[in-house]
C-alpha cells in the first residue's frame, strides 16, 4: 500500500511540473511576441468582435457620462471599426473595450486628453516598463462577450444558491487523499478517484446552467489579478491603482478558479484541477460579497485597466502612421491643418484644410472630393477622441462631429432612400440647434431626390446651418449650390484630366474656388461611345450653358 501512495504522489507531482513547465515555455513565447509586435500595425484577431466590443460600450454609458457621442451612422459612413482595428495594438479585453469606448464618446475638457497624454509621455521615456505593462496585460488575453460592464452593475443580484454543497463536495478529494497518506486503503484510492470523477461531471453540467456568471466572475478576478502586479509598476496611475486595490485585492486569492482563458495545455490542466475541487462555485460567493460593497472599486480598476492599455495602443499608431501631431482646441469655430490625409488608404494624398465657414467641394466622380471630406472627419474624431490628428498640424473646437454620406434603405423601417437620407440630415439640423459647437459632413447632399427640389433643400439647410455655431463640409455635384451659396460659403474643388492616351487620372490634389470642369461628356468620347451621342449631349450642354434651360430633343 505504501507503494501505491508513493505512485500517487509521483505521478501528482509530475503533473504539476509538467505544468510548470509548460507554463514556462507559453510566457517566454507571449513575452517574445509582445517585443516584435510592438510599431508594427495590428492584425485582426479571432476576438475583438464588434458585437461583442458594442455591447459593453452600450452597458457602460449607464453609469460613464460623456459630452458627445460618434453616432452609428457617423461610425458606419467613416468604416469606424476598419479604424478602430488599425489602432487596436492591445492584448486585453479591458484594453479593446476601452479602446472602442473612448472612440465612440468623448469629454470637452483638457483632463481628457492630459491624463492620456501623461500616460503616452511615461511610456516614451520608459520602454521598459511599457513593454512588461503589455506583458502583463498579454496574460490576461482576451475574451469576447465577458460582459464585466454589466456585470459590475448587477452584482447584487448574483449569488449563488448551494454553495454548502459545493464546499462538501469540493473537500471530499481533500479528504481521500488525506486517508491515503494516513490510512492507505483500496476505499481510500476509489474515493479519492470516484470523487475526482464525479466533481468534475457534475461541474459540467452546473457550469452549462451558469456559465455567464462564471465567464463574467472568470474575466474580472483575472483582470483583478493583473492590476495589482501592474500597481507595482512605477506608473503615473500607480498610486490610483492601489488605492483602489485595498479593499478588494483578497479577491485575487481565488486567482486559480477562474484561470482559464484559451486553450493551452497549461490552463486546460488548471481547469481540470478547478473542478475536480468545485473552487469556481465556492470562490463565487466569496467574491460576490466583496464587490457589493466594493463595486465603484472595481469599476475604477476596470477603468484604469483600460486607460493604462489605450495609451500604449495610441502610441504605437503614432508610431506606424506616416504623419501625427496634437491637435490644438480653440474656442473659435475654425478647423485648420496641414497635410491631413486619410488613414485606411495605402497611398493616401494629403491635402490642407482651411474651414472657417461653411464649405462645398465639388468635382467629378472619383476625383477625391469624398476621400477628403472623410479624411478631415476621420481627424477631427481621432483628435476629439484620442488626440491625436492625421496631419503636420491641426486645429479644431471642442464640439459635435457627425456625418450622412452612406446612407441606404431601411427596409425594417420602411424608409425610402430619400425619407432614409432626410432623416438623417435632420439629426444634424438639431444638433446644430442645441448652440453647441458643431462639425458636420455630408457627402453628395439630398441626391435621393429631383434636381430643383434637391438645390433648392440643399442650399436652404446648408444657409440655416450658418445661424449656429457650427460648421458644415458638403461634397457636391450639384455646381448651381456654389453659385447661390457664394456669398455664404467657401468653395474647394478636385480636377481630373481625359486624354485619349491616358483615358481619366486624378492628382487628387484640393484646388480653390468651385469646380469648372466637364468631363463626363469627354469621357464618353474617350471610351469610343456612338459620336453622335457624344455630339448631342455637348450640344445639350452647351444650350443649358448660354440660356440656364434644357430645349427640348426631336
Amino acid at each position: 500500500m505504501p507503494t501505491q501512495v508513493a505512485v500517487v504522489l509521483i505521478f501528482i507531482a509530475l503533473i504539476i511540473f509538467a505544468i510548470i513547465l509548460i507554463e514556462i515555455k507559453n510566457r517566454l513565447g507571449l513575452r517574445r511576441r509582445v517585443k516584435e509586435r510592438w510599431g508594427k500595425l495590428p492584425y485582426s484577431r479571432v476576438f475583438d468582435k464588434e458585437e461583442s466590443l458594442k455591447s459593453a460600450w452600450v452597458k457602460a454609458k449607464k453609469y460613464r457620462q460623456y459630452d458627445s457621442e460618434v453616432d452609428d451612422i457617423t461610425w458606419y459612413d467613416l468604416d469606424g471599426f476598419t479604424l478602430f482595428e488599425q489602432i487596436n495594438a492591445t492584448y486585453s479585453s479591458a484594453g479593446s473595450e476601452a479602446l472602442y469606448q473612448r472612440l465612440r464618446n468623448f469629454n470637452f475638457s483638457k483632463t481628457h486628453h492630459e491624463r492620456l497624454e501623461t500616460l503616452i509621455s511615461y511610456y516614451q521615456n520608459n520602454p521598459e516598463q511599457r513593454e512588461q505593462i503589455q506583458y502583463l496585460f498579454a496574460c490576461l488575453g482576451k475574451k469576447d462577450n465577458n460582459l464585466v460592464e454589466s456585470y459590475l452593475n448587477e452584482t447584487k443580484n448574483q449569488k449563488l444558491p448551494n454553495v454548502g454543497l459545493y464546499i462538501f463536495l469540493g473537500l471530499l478529494p481533500i479528504f481521500a487523499l488525506f486517508t491515503i497518506v494516513v490510512i492507505p486503503s483500496t476505499f481510500s484510492i476509489i474515493l479519492l478517484l470516484g470523487s475526482i470523477l464525479f466533481n468534475v461531471v457534475y461541474y459540467q453540467l452546473k457550469k452549462q446552467l451558469l456559465d455567464r456568471e462564471l465567464a463574467c466572475m472568470g474575466y474580472l478576478v483575472q483582470t483583478i489579478s493583473t492590476a495589482k502586479k501592474l500597481s507595482k509598476i512605477p506608473t503615473p496611475f500607480q498610486d490610483e491603482l492601489k488605492g483602489n486595490l485595498k479593499s478588494i485585492e483578497a479577491i485575487t486569492k481565488f486567482g486559480i478558479a477562474f484561470r482559464v482563458k484559451s486553450n493551452s495545455e497549461a490552463e486546460l490542466f488548471f481547469d481540470y484541477l478547478s473542478m475536480m475541487f468545485m473552487l469556481p462555485f465556492i470562490s463565487y460567493n466569496f467574491v460576490i460579497a466583496k464587490l457589493i460593497n466594493y463595486e465603484n472599486e472595481a469599476k475604477e480598476i476596470w477603468r484604469l485597466s483600460g486607460e493604462l492599455e489605450v495609451a500604449a495602443a495610441v502610441l504605437n499608431f503614432r508610431t506606424i502612421m506616416p504623419d501625427t501631431c496634437q491637435p490644438v482646441f480653440t474656442d473659435e469655430v475654425v478647423v485648420k491643418g496641414s497635410e491631413v490625409y486619410h488613414p485606411l488608404l495605402t497611398t493616401p494624398v494629403p491635402n490642407d484644410v482651411q474651414w472657417e465657414r461653411n464649405t462645398l467641394v465639388t468635382g467629378s466622380n472619383a476625383s477625391g472630393k469624398s476621400t477628403y471630406v472623410k479624411s478631415v472627419a476621420i481627424s477631427c474624431i481621432l483628435a476629439a477622441t484620442i488626440h491625436t490628428a492625421l496631419a503636420l498640424d491641426f486645429r479644431l473646437p471642442h464640439g459635435h462631429i457627425l456625418t450622412s454620406m452612406a446612407v441606404e434603405d431601411d427596409i425594417f423601417e420602411g424608409d425610402s432612400y430619400f425619407v432614409a437620407e432626410i432623416k438623417s440630415v435632420k439629426r444634424v439640423l438639431q444638433l446644430a440647434e442645441t448652440k453647441v459647437p458643431c462639425l458636420c459632413f455630408v457627402d453628395e447632399i439630398l441626391k435621393g431626390t429631383n434636381t430643383i427640389e434637391r438645390i433648392a433643400a440643399s442650399a436652404s439647410m446648408v444657409s440655416w446651418l450658418g445661424k449656429f455655431p457650427s460648421l458644415a463640409f458638403v461634397a457636391t455635384h450639384d455646381i448651381e449650390l456654389t453659385e447661390i451659396l457664394k456669398d455664404s460659403c467657401s468653395n474647394v474643388h478636385f480636377e481630373e484630366q481625359v486624354t485619349e492616351e491616358n483615358g481619366v487620372t486624378f492628382d487628387y490634389c484640393l484646388r480653390e474656388g468651385p469646380s469648372k470642369t466637364r468631363n463626363a461628356i469627354q469621357l464618353l468620347q474617350v471610351l469610343n461611345y456612338p459620336k453622335e451621342v457624344v455630339n448631342q449631349a455637348k450640344s445639350e450642354a452647351e444650350y443649358f450653358d448660354r440660356n440656364r434651360q434644357w430645349q427640348l430633343i426631336g
